[in-house]
């Protein structure tokens, strides 16, 4: 599949118009930044993330997911919950439909409308960032699928691992793959990295729908969730796509085939994503505490 790389149109842009007129609702205000960087403890004090969720109501197995009900509470809205008790930055819903961005604005979130023929998630995203930190204040940019209900927020602290490198570009999660269904079914994405004895990251090598790497040893379950430094964002979606993203249908790939670097931190369990009913009835029951 090729997807058509368009730019969309300022016009077609659009923040809540209540975060224009008051500060308080002002992404790139005071009023929602995290401590400062002197009072981070041990994070570096050069890292001031922004967390943004790309939504839209397409899709093909789930229309409508992002506006899907769960506990009384839309999915995108519970995505925006977990993400703001991580506390690593403001958090903000690129939306790609007028129905989320009105959904988020009406909870008093802060919302950005793009166009949606905007061609992917991480496009809207740097759409988004553009409209709310037009001054560059954010170095760097989570990107949090709004398809991740049940996500722990200590996943979005665990992303930012991989950035204390500062050679690296792009900072992402693995979790560890625990049966062979998991390590051949290809909708379950793998990560060829290898974990040094006692180390939280490494570096991704490549990846694959494909159990890799060959040979015995820990299989890697791929959590699309990224950290990218700002740079490396704007420098990803001004890149055609490739010929092995287009081959494996993973847009990662297109960061290492033009030369950027991926690291990812691991964790012992990662969320799913949302993408059937029956993956909504899941996460319904696990967020009402009756697991099933």
């Amino acid at each position: 599949m090729r997807w058509r790389r368009t730019r969309a149109p300022a016009a077609r842009l659009r923040r809540g118009a209540a975060s224009l007129r008051s500060a308080d609702h002002n992404v790139g205000s005071d009023a929602q930044q995290p401590p400062g960087p002197e009072r981070r403890g041990d994070r570096d004090p050069f890292v001031n993330p922004i967390v943004l969720i790309p939504a839209r109501l397409s899709a093909s197995r789930l229309p409508g997911k992002p506006l899907a009900d769960i506990g009384g509470r839309p999915m995108v809205l519970r995505v925006l919950d977990r993400a703001r008790g991580a506390g690593v930055g403001p958090v903000a819903v690129a939306a790609g439909d007028a129905a989320i961005f009105e959904a988020v604005r009406a909870a008093g979130a802060e919302a950005v409308l793009a166009d949606a023929d905007v061609p992917s998630g991480t496009d809207r995203v740097k759409l988004a960032l553009d409209v709310l930190d037009p001054d560059g204040r954010h170095d760097v940019v989570v990107n949090l699928q709004g398809d991740f209900p049940t996500l722990d927020p200590a996943c979005l602290r665990a992303v930012l691992q991989p950035l204390a490198d500062p050679a690296v570009d792009i900072g992402s999660l693995v979790t560890p793959i625990l049966d062979a269904a998991e390590a051949t079914a290809p909708q379950v994405v793998k990560c060829a990295c290898h974990f040094a004895p006692g180390a939280a990251v490494a570096a991704a090598l490549y990846f694959s729908r494909s159990p890799v790497p060959a040979g015995d040893g820990p299989l890697w379950h791929h959590i699309g969730v990224y950290a990218y430094r700002r740079a490396a964002l704007a420098r990803f979606v001004a890149l055609p796509p490739s010929p092995l993203e287009e081959r494996e249908k993973l847009e990662q790939l297109r960061a290492l085939e033009a030369g950027m670097r991926i690291a990812v931190a691991r964790v012992e369990h990662g969320p799913f994503g949302v993408d059937t009913p029956a993956d909504l009835e899941r996460a319904r029951s696990i967020l009402a505490g009756t697991r099933t």
